[in-house]
């Protein structure tokens, strides 16, 4: 077999300037593109990575706000159940004491209108009383009405104490004396002088009738008053009856 150099070095020369052309005209300017496309590439690879950055960034941002927001929140909601409770208690402490207040007031006009009751009550006790022995002592005279006090009487004068005894016995003649809730005629009021000088040691008396003593006999002077008489009793009662119900309010 016979080789042709000459086609061969034509051939080869056509396949370098194949080659040359390819490369100047053909991968050079494809090369470039593929750069291009590369660079392009990787642009927008980097534009993307700072896209997301700036997303991630952003998001980042958001959660912080979101915190923040929340955190404020609570400290609002916070605040608001602290003013609300402070509102609450102090609302509560009015509304005790307007209570108390009240509680108060009812319970004064409670007892004022028991202490008003009671003195009405113990002001008709005393009426009644006094109108009952009246229509009991219509039944009897006076001169029995009076010695059935008179023992007492005299038995409260001979206990007197030294003192008030001396006062008494010397005292001028009208400056004492024997009241009675009646007239009575000239014997009763000698057999009482009688029973009273006997006790006290002194005859002289001034006698007077007064309605209010009701029944039974007493014995005034500028230094004593001795009693033995309805009037006397109803009004020990009705001291008697006021101090235990001022001991009873003392003790609630």
């Amino acid at each position: 077999m016979r080789i042709d150099w000459w086609t061969l070095a034509l051939q080869t020369a056509n396949v370098l300037i194949l080659i040359w052309l390819l490369a100047r005209f053909l991968f050079r300017p494809v090369a470039d593109i593929v750069a291009r496309r590369q660079e392009e590439a990787n642009k927008l690879l980097a534009d993307a990575a700072e896209v997301q950055r700036q997303a991630q960034d952003a998001r980042a941002e958001l959660e912080r706000a979101r915190a923040d927001i929340v955190a404020d929140r609570d400290e609002v909601i916070a605040d608001a159940n602290r003013v609300a409770e402070s509102e609450r208690m102090a609302v509560l402490a009015r509304t005790n004491n307007e209570i108390a207040s009240l509680r108060a007031q009812a319970d004064a006009a409670i007892c004022r209108d028991r202490i008003a009751m009671e003195k009405a009550l113990i002001e008709r006790t005393r009426e009644l009383s006094v109108e009952i022995a009246q229509r009991l002592l219509e039944r009897v005279s006076p001169m029995v009405a009076a010695e059935a006090f008179l023992a007492g009487l005299c038995q409260q004068v001979r206990a007197l104490p030294p003192r008030e005894r001396t006062a008494l016995m010397s005292a001028q003649a009208d400056a004492i004396e024997i009241i009675t809730a009646s007239p009575l005629s000239a014997d009763d009021v000698e057999r009482i002088r009688s029973a009273i000088a006997e006790a006290l040691g002194k005859r002289g008396f001034a006698f007077r009738s007064d309605p209010a003593v009701i029944a039974g006999i007493e014995l005034h002077s500028r230094h004593a008053v001795i009693r033995n008489s309805w009037q006397g009793d109803l009004e020990r009662i009705r001291r008697e009856l006021k101090g235990v119900d001022e001991t009873a309010r003392q003790s609630q």
